[in-house]
């Protein structure tokens, strides 16, 4: 099987995972997978287990007598709540033309070039896309089809020279608890790759600070017959806290380093209203601000209507990786000149969003992201150029065999 008939079978499954609950992976159904792969892998001779988190962890034994270091290769299996997962409809389109693809002439859903330009340099590759009634499941199916892949290589290639390889399968990083659970004395590599990114070349050892605010709003219902001086409706107190945020700060208009306050969810009625906000920044002086910025707000709700009124939560998530991977250049070197070996100019920039490799780099386990050749992640726009998962595995061989060699 290569790389692309794994990734159409591993779509098949549906694994999107769910937040807000507490069960670990939080949906079943990320569990079939994850056996599936345990399964793979162990058809492969590749000592392989999975615990009761879902946490597959398979390991390939060193066949060079160098020390070399251990590396770990990391992808999630599950997919986003934003778009539905099931019964996911996948079609190549061969040979690209540039035009506008039509994913669902029923429903009038196009994958058009002018709201997609990425598209403009697929031309001539074959694409994998969906029926628009799905998402792909690109993120982050093509790096767990990489990685398998990579492994059967292994395993069938005994002159491929390696040093100890460890392979990861994860659930729930969509909902941001992909590693909560992960030992990593478990891992027991020396650092790692995560395979989560987008163009197959990227490097990415920076990513957003990420905290998650919960606002509740709790106001006074009264009959609006008799509301005159009495009522205080909660919902338009969420649109009083939510106007004196920043404008210039709201994720539709950021990009690159550019930080935001994004209003996720608004849940309420007259007497409660509840807002979940995600905060994101790559530098962290200013991501403290962003979060200070919300306090200020309650506080002054509160000192205008009355206590209580406004009950703030923030919780941080993760943080952005280049404070440690600045320690660790030899890692993204190796990275930069693996994929300068594909003829490909390496992408060395941040990512606009986080990654298991983000909290696996402050747990101790230093982890930049690789692009796996997958685009429009999280809804049904997903497409996968099938010439770059190839070259995704060619960079991974290039990476583990220059580890082996130092």
């Amino acid at each position: 099987m290569n790389v692309l008939e794994r990734f159409l079978n591993y779509v098949k499954f549906d694994t999107q995972s769910k937040s807000d609950v507490e069960i670990y992976p939080s949906t079943e159904k990320q569990l079939v997978l994850l056996n599936y792969l345990l399964n793979e892998l162990r058809e492969l001779n590749i000592e392989a287990s999975i615990d009761e988190f879902g946490y597959v962890i398979g390991r390939i034994k060193s066949n060079t007598d160098k020390k070399a270091k251990t590396v770990a290769l990391i992808a999630h299996v599950d997919t986003s709540p934003d778009a539905s997962g099931k019964d996911v409809k996948a079609r190549i389109i061969k040979n690209y033309d540039g035009g506008v693809i039509i994913l669902n002439q029923e429903q009038n859903i196009v994958l058009d070039p002018k709201t997609f330009p990425n598209l403009n340099d697929k031309i001539q590759d074959d694409l994998i896309v969906t029926d628009g009634t799905t998402l792909l499941g690109a993120d982050d199916k093509l790096g767990v089809a990489e990685i398998m892949d990579f492994a059967e290589f292994v395993m069938k290639n005994p002159d491929y020279l390696h040093g100890d390889i460890v392979i990861v399968f994860t659930p729930d990083e969509e909902v941001g608890n992909g590693t909560s659970f992960l030992d990593v004395k478990k891992v027991n590599a020396d650092f790692g790759y995560t395979l989560d990114g987008s163009k197959v070349g990227e490097i990415a050892y920076e990513n957003f600070n990420a905290a998650t605010a919960k606002v509740t709003l709790n106001g006074k219902s009264v009959h609006p017959g008799s509301a005159k001086n009495k009522m205080l409706s909660s919902i338009d107190l969420s649109y009083e806290f939510n106007n004196l945020l920043p404008k210039f700060m709201r994720a539709e208009i950021t990009e690159n380093y550019e930080g935001f306050n994004h209003l996720i969810s608004i849940n309420g009625a007259v007497e409660k209203t509840e807002l979940v906000y995600i905060i994101r920044n790559h530098d962290k002086a200013i991501f403290e601000k962003q979060k200070e910025d919300f306090k200020m707000n309650c506080k002054y709700l509160n000192e205008k209507y009355g206590e209580h009124t406004c009950v703030l939560n923030i919780s941080d998530s993760y943080y952005n990786m280049r404070e440690v991977l600045d320690n660790y250049p030899e890692i993204i070197n190796i990275a930069i000149k693996a994929t300068k070996a594909q003829n490909i100019n390496p992408i060395i920039e941040p990512i606009r969003g986080g990654t298991d490799g983000a909290r696996l780099t402050f747990m101790g386990l230093p982890c930049p992201n690789l692009g796996t050749g997958g685009y429009n992640f999280h809804g049904p726009f997903e497409y996968a150029s099938v010439k770059e998962m190839y070259v995704a595995v060619e960079i991974i061989k290039s990476i583990v065999s220059e580890i082996a060699s130092i």
